[in-house]
């Protein structure tokens, strides 16, 4: 089939090239010129796609790369996968709603539109099934099809892989959820279809919720322990050897990435407009989450207070900057909250990881350093906020004056845990 993904991000470019593997021919359609540049030169910038495969299919034939929306013409299915940002808690569909009104332009009887960027329910039925039958003069699930396919995309996940990771599929009626089931059934290795796409809709937010309120409390908790004189980590191990009604989570600096800090607050947004009523739960998690930063820095500023040093004119190292382990993302990392706040108390900040690339700096505030014995040695404080498996752990065991760690991995005289 002639596939067109538009949006050729993280969720995206990874279902493109799936797709075109395994024999479809796909338009990888993206309005940023930049990255349909790198694109057709063959290079890729999501971590979980090889450069290698992408010059494969690109050499075949069977993908390209496009910023003219002419391409898309005759497609037989497009899958949306643009971001759907939270501005001011308010959810910002503008990139859908584009999308939409371009595809729209191209539809034809027959074809398919699916939506798997995350959103409130109702968000497919209620907002892009119209603007598609707006632009294209079409009946939706009489002249063409539509559905919802949730992204479940683990940046790095070394246990489930894109196509090894269970796939939810809807459709706006019986025979758009046939069309969509097939073709992702030829993708992923296992599909779960559902009754309706709200029920999707949901589905995705409830998955996101159960992790963004699960960290929520056991921060909370962490928050808690320390002056209790108990070692939350500990406890953690211990409660964890429960072999059931137990799932692990461990805490941290705070939650970053796309999906955490932003897709609950869409479903509590719509709770609110449609029922009047808050999502609390979500809404306490938001705040727990929000400010593990300030309380990082807080017991920074203790242990440097025990040592006779203020914050201010102290030398901290930050180690990973990124959201999430050994990924290359910076989107809402709480490391950018951590060094704000250090910075405004007066402290010299750098910060280190080496899996950001060459030149991808426009989203850090600090001056960025390697993780090297001397810098470490140089500073005051270390602070190690993500544990990427690139660092050398023992050498900064060995050479740092103190080290409060958010992620349980070192240990000596000279280490705090979180």
């Amino acid at each position: 089939m002639q596939v067109v993904v538009a949006g050729q991000g993280y969720v995206g470019l990874p279902l493109a090239v799936r797709a075109a593997e395994v024999g479809h021919r796909v338009v990888g359609y993206d309005v940023d010129p930049h990255r349909v540049q790198q694109l057709a030169a063959g290079q890729s910038y999501v971590e979980d796609v090889a450069s290698s495969r992408l010059r494969a299919i690109l050499d075949s034939g069977a993908y390209s790369a496009t910023a003219d929306a002419a391409a898309l013409a005759g497609f037989d299915i497009a899958v949306i996968t643009v971001p759907t940002p939270l501005r001011d808690g308010v959810p910002d569909l503008t990139y859908i709603e584009s999308c939409a009104r371009t595809l729209g332009g191209h539809l034809r009887r027959g074809a398919t539109v699916v939506l798997e960027s995350t959103s409130y329910p109702g968000t497919t039925e209620e907002l892009l099934v119209p603007i598609l039958e707006q632009a294209s003069g079409l009946k939706g699930g009489v002249d063409f099809l539509a559905g919802f396919s949730p992204e479940r995309i683990a940046p790095g996940n070394p246990r489930w892989s894109f196509d090894g990771t269970p796939k939810l599929v809807s459709g706006i009626g019986a025979t758009s959820l046939d069309v969509i089931k097939g073709f992702y059934d030829g993708i992923f290795q296992t599909t779960v279809p559902v009754s309706g796409t709200k029920v999707a809709e949901m589905a995705k937010l409830i998955e996101n919720v159960f992790r963004f309120v699960n960290i929520s409390l056991v921060n909370e908790m962490a928050t808690l322990a320390a002056p209790l004189g108990v070692n939350i980590w500990e406890a953690i191990d211990a409660a964890a050897t429960k072999p059931f009604g137990f799932t692990r989570f461990t805490p941290g600096p705070g939650v970053g990435g796309h999906c955490l800090p932003v897709d609950p607050l869409f479903l509590s947004w719509k709770i609110q407009q449609e029922l009047g009523v808050p999502f609390r739960f979500v809404e306490l998690a938001d705040d727990v989450n929000r400010h593990m930063p300030d309380y990082v820095v807080r017991r920074l500023a203790e242990a440097l207070d025990k040592r006779g040093m203020p914050v201010n004119g102290s030398r901290i190292l930050l180690l990973g900057l990124t959201y999430k382990y050994n990924a290359t993302d910076l989107r809402n990392s709480p490391s950018a909250r951590v060094a704000e706040l250090l910075i405004n108390l007066g402290a010299e900040v750098r910060g280190a990881d080496p899996n950001i690339p060459d030149g991808d700096d426009t989203k850090l505030n600090v001056a960025r350093v390697d993780a090297s014995a001397e810098e470490v040695v140089a500073a005051d404080a270390v602070v190690l906020l993500m544990d990427h498996t690139r660092f050398d752990l023992p050498m900064i065991e060995k050479y740092a004056t103190y080290v409060l760690d958010c992620r349980n991995r070192l240990s000596g005289a000279n280490v705090e845990t979180l």
